[in-house]
């Protein structure tokens, strides 16, 4: 038998901002819990790096409403107790053609959730903004307050240290390789590339660009789930006309759909800079990846011309910074158990599709309580099951 340093309740296998929410759920429901990552801590690796994401409400899928107004809640729960801001408040604004069936799912999931909201054509756009943002004559805004930037290395910093004062262990450096059924004890085994084995009662898996390749290694299923890096893009602002794009000025996060589809966040990380970035990513394996050399920036730097009227300098941008997104074919998330010999043992959360780090304290809650009580409250998982890539193994299942 394993000395009690290496037996555990619950092990987490990626500690990312979704493997390090879970740990901080469970050790703080007194669990013996073990966070194990395969870099150093805080890396610039995976997908949880960096200086900002937003936080919006308006989702044209009506399944996530609950889990982001859920999430809000956590994310101040936890600056009351760690004693310092990760999430900084701003509007949302949503823009697209007055066709786009996203932009009408958005403003119809408003008026269900009675999100207070406004729809703009062109012209109020401009009014409202003063000028700051414009938008063709066939388009809509809509804006909300819910919005907001979250600032991401800090706040996988802020779960970690709850989970360690909580009682958790936090081991970086500690790639897994694999996890295996212990039948003798009935537990978990889980084996790391130094050559330590743990073991535990239960074990969440959070691995981000990694998960397609660690649950094939596991248990032979092949995920549709690859791997993408993204690259995020600060471009400045006309001197003389930072303080009105910084974050408190009522400039808003915002999301512009269509093709290409672009977000940005306020003036916040770097003073002077706003962060434009398109929602896409090239094919890649996160242990051989190109760090960032595919960037294309036509069609961005004519959507920050045609935006802002020159306020934003749209010949280059000053800054650019890469990320992996971890993508499924239908962009909704993976979290289910394992199955197979580990029945509900195992849990998994990934595919989080450059949407999932604002969501992260309702996911760690989530899948605490999966791995915990075997269901989650609050939540339909069924648009989030692997099941549905066996009924539809294209995963097409959105209709926009």
């Amino acid at each position: 038998m394993e000395d009690s340093g290496h037996q555990f309740d619950v092990i987490i296998v990626g500690a990312g901002v979704m493997g390090s929410s879970t740990a901080y759920q469970t050790a703080k429901r007194g669990q013996k819990t073990l966070l194990l990552e395969q870099f150093d801590f805080l890396h610039h690796c995976g997908s949880s790096h960096g200086e900002s994401r937003t936080i919006r409400a308006t989702y044209p899928e009506d399944y996530y409403y609950s889990l982001v107004m859920e999430s809000y809640k956590l994310w101040q729960q936890a600056e009351a107790q760690i004693g310092y801001k990760v999430y900084f408040k701003a509007n949302q604004f949503d823009i697209g053609p007055s066709d786009d069936n996203i932009l009408h799912a958005i403003i119809d999931n408003c008026r269900k959730h009675s999100i207070p909201h406004e729809v703009l054509n062109w012209s109020q756009v401009t009014e409202k903004f003063s000028g700051r943002f414009n938008i063709p004559e066939n388009w809509l805004g809509v804006t909300s307050e819910f919005g907001g930037v979250i600032k991401p290395t800090k706040a996988v910093s802020m779960f970690q240290t709850l989970a360690l004062q909580k009682g958790a262990i936090l081991r970086d450096n500690m790639e897994v390789v694999d996890i295996k059924k212990d039948e003798d004890r009935q537990g978990i085994l889980v084996f790391t590339a130094n050559g330590e084995k743990f073991w535990c009662k239960k074990c969440v898996v959070t691995v981000g660009a990694w998960m397609k390749k660690l649950v094939k290694t596991v248990n032979g299923l092949e995920l549709p789930i690859q791997p993408m890096e993204a690259n995020v893009c600060y471009w400045r602002i006309k001197e003389g006309n930072e303080a009105a794009y910084a974050i408190g000025s009522n400039f808003p996060t915002f999301a512009s759909f269509g093709d290409p589809y672009i977000y940005g966040t306020p003036s916040l990380e770097y003073p002077g800079l706003i962060k434009i970035a398109m929602h896409r990513g090239d094919p890649c394996d996160p242990d051989k990846r190109p760090w960032g050399s595919g960037v294309a920036l036509d069609a961005l730097k004519q959507w920050v011309e045609g935006r802002f009227k020159g306020i934003v300098d749209s010949s280059e941008p000053v800054a650019k910074q890469s990320c992996m997104y971890s993508m499924t074919p239908d962009e909704d998330y993976v979290i289910d158990f394992l199955g197979g010999e580990f029945e509900t043992d195992v849990v998994i959360g990934g595919g989080f599709s450059g949407h999932g780090f604002k969501i992260s304290p309702a996911i760690g809650r989530i899948l605490a309580d999966l791995v915990l009580k075997g269901e989650a409250n609050g939540v339909e998982l069924k648009h989030f099951r692997i099941a549905r890539f066996k009924e539809n193994p294209k995963g097409n299942l959105k209709e926009f």
